[in-house]
């Protein structure tokens, strides 16, 4: 899958994944009223709303990008209806050749871990059947309780040729309350990265790059210039971009000096762009336009600070 990912990026020339994050304040008022004159002010009503939201962004921006995130809270929260519209969102993705990044962000052990690892990555036996549950194409891993928990994945992955992003030094303002802490002279994040290098050992694809990537946050340049060294065949996965502050000009040291090695993901700043005042004049009923747009100025912005560095 992570050959799949490059070559994704290397045709739309778009190192971007589109974070599909609704929350109902992003969902147009006309979207939800829709919604809930089919399904009520429910559950029900809010999982078709926030379907119909990700289904019209997904038309508008597919063909300018290599892949999508849904963050799977933003779905658990509407129950059992929230996560069939996740269902429905990763399998309409798939269907437009979009590569689905499932950012669960398990961590667990033994058969808890890989359970997880089948929900999201493999496959259940169910009879003489065998089912696949969500079916994205990468998950997102906690490392915290070590390689008991993270085994499974790779496990499931070598034998569904899928990948992971595995947590290494996150965006959040707090991460260094332990990923900064000194362990042996160095910090926790290196140790991990390391882990993380030695981990992608066991699944490399044919393009340089192992299936076993790493999460380092785009809020963090200097950290990512380190972890580049450390992961050298980890594609790295960096959020933070837009609305967490960070710009084209910070992501530079993620790449190789191929242009490859990571993928930029943007949340808040595309699927909500409407409601910047940048993208205002799309309205609410031309919300996916605006999405558009914005996605059309990222790649942009990355290109301009490729080009302000030479590479």
């Amino acid at each position: 899958m992570i050959n799949k990912l490059i070559d994704k990026i290397q045709k739309t020339g778009a190192p971007i994944v589109v974070g599909l994050d609704p929350m109902m304040k992003f969902v147009p008022d006309h979207i939800k009223k829709a919604a809930f004159e089919e399904k009520g002010e429910t559950l029900d009503g809010a999982a078709e709303a926030i379907w119909l939201f990700n289904k019209e962004i997904i038309d508008k921006t597919y063909d300018l990008i290599p892949a999508v995130k849904p963050q799977i809270a933003m779905y658990e929260q509407f129950g059992i209806p929230g996560l069939a519209a996740f269902q429905k969102t990763v399998d309409y993705c798939k269907q437009k050749g979009l590569v689905v990044i499932g950012d669960i962000k398990r961590g667990d052990i033994g058969s808890t871990s890989a359970a997880y690892a089948a929900a999201h990555l493999g496959k259940v036996q169910v009879g003489s059947n065998l089912c696949a549950g969500f079916d994205e194409d990468f998950a997102t891993v906690n490392p915290y309780l070590g390689t008991d928990g993270v085994q499974p994945f790779i496990d499931v992955c070598k034998e569904e040729k899928k990948g992971l992003f595995i947590l290494v030094k996150t965006s959040n303002p707090s991460s260094g309350e332990f990923q900064d802490r000194l362990i042996d002279g160095k910090p926790l994040y290196e140790h991990v990265g390391e882990k993380v290098a030695a981990w992608g050992e066991q699944l490399m694809g044919d393009k340089g790059y192992s299936y076993i990537g790493a999460v380092v946050g785009a809020t963090y340049p200097e950290q990512g210039k380190v972890l580049r060294k450390v992961m050298p065949k980890s594609f790295i996965l960096v959020p933070g971009y837009g609305a967490q502050g960070a710009s084209g000009k910070d992501l530079i040291h993620f790449f190789d000096d191929n242009r490859l090695g990571a993928i930029v993901n943007s949340s808040r700043g595309i699927i909500a762009a409407y409601q910047n005042e940048k993208y205002s004049q799309y309205g609410a009923f031309h919300f996916a336009d605006a999405s558009r747009q914005a996605v059309i100025d990222m790649i942009t912005d990355i290109d301009q600070a490729f080009a302000n560095a030479g590479k």
